[in-house]
């Protein structure tokens, strides 16, 4: 047997706040032409994807920025958005409320759904740095909080420095080739309720070049893109956020849903 269960939901809850979005979101690093993704974004909130992924840092601000186009295109209602602010933020409080608000200005926002610490601020103890990005909470500014690239034991530090708020979710980066978070970090997530969000999910495309998914896409009749976004979505409590730009390449995004691998292609996979 896999050494998960098997999720079969093409909608995951947000840490144990029953709310729940898409099982693949979209990520907003590295946008080359702004305007055509637009488009395509328009595209994924009309079928079914909800949830993008941005951050104070990517394209200096530009790409919260493009979110804000975004949503003003679909609105608010239909897109779960996630920012992201820089470990130095949160050495005060001043100074998260200073960012957090000039993030809310740039995606035309009075109150984003989810605030993550980028990753963590090794001149500050964790515990200090969440309690400021609590305070955006507090505040009303982020309707829930949580934390990017910590690892397990950074995780449970930050789960237990709550006092108002939980966290909510941790970012990492996990893939079909890159599995280590599956040791100590996905299974503290799955006890915990807390929702992992996954960046570089499909290596930039290295997961096409693995011969073990390019077999299991052919007999499954997908992509080798399709089947590693799809073994990532048959974890419990794990949302891939890719990134494109492509109207075709979203498609094939849209084509990860709405199936599951089989128990043996899991365990194959697993192998890798």
């Amino acid at each position: 047997m896999p050494r998960f269960p098997i999720d079969p939901n093409d909608r995951k809850e947000i840490g144990k706040t029953s709310e729940k979005v898409s099982a693949i979101g979209l990520g907003t690093w590295a946008i080359r032409d702004y305007s055509r993704a637009v488009e395509t974004f328009v595209y994924a909130i009309e079928h079914g994807i909800d949830n993008i992924d941005t951050a104070e840092m990517y394209g200096s601000g530009r790409a919260e920025e493009f979110v804000g186009e975004v949503v003003r295109r679909v609105g608010k209602e239909r897109v779960f958005i996630t920012t992201k602010l820089l470990p130095e933020r949160f050495s005060s409080r001043d100074e998260v409320l200073r960012a957090a608000r000039a993030s809310l200005r740039r995606l035309g926002v009075s109150q984003v759904d989810l605030v993550l610490i980028h990753w963590p601020n090794y001149a500050v103890p964790i515990e200090e740095q969440v309690r400021n990005l609590e305070e955006l909470y507090i505040q009303g500014l982020a309707r829930y909080i949580g934390v990017s690239n910590f690892g397990a034991d950074e995780l449970r530090r930050a789960m237990t420095a709550t006092r108002r708020a939980g966290i909510v979710v941790d970012q990492v980066h996990y893939s079909v080739l890159h599995k280590g978070v599956e040791k100590d970090l996905l299974p503290l997530a799955i006890r915990e309720g807390v929702t992992i969000q996954v960046y570089t999910p499909i290596e930039r495309g290295a997961v096409s070049q693995n011969p073990v998914v390019s077999r299991i896409a052919r007999e499954v009749g997908k992509t080798p893109i399709q089947v590693a976004l799809n073994y990532l979505i048959s974890r419990p409590r794990t949302i891939p956020i890719p990134k494109t730009e492509s109207l075709e390449h979203l498609k094939e995004i849209l084509g990860a849903m709405g199936w599951r691998l089989s128990p043996r292609q899991i365990e194959e996979l697993e192998k890798i």
